[in-house]
């Protein structure tokens, strides 16, 4: 079985009909999942508890 070239391709240059829809699908979907992620990271990802912490190392010396 050998690879297909881009003349044998039927929709090289533009998509149509059921791939077209599938790609189409594929990208909202992305689209979707990214805005579901980035509302939840906003919304779960604030802390009332957070504990303050200092750098109390300034100079680490070198053996």
């Amino acid at each position: 079985m050998s690879e297909p070239t881009l003349e044998e391709i039927g929709d090289y240059d533009t998509l149509k009909g059921e791939k077209k829809s599938i790609v189409w699908s594929v990208v909202i979907g992305g689209l979707f999942l990214g805005v579901i992620y980035v509302v939840s990271s906003s919304y779960f990802s604030e802390v009332d508890d957070k504990i303050k912490t200092e750098d109390s190392i300034k100079y680490i010396p070198l053996k």
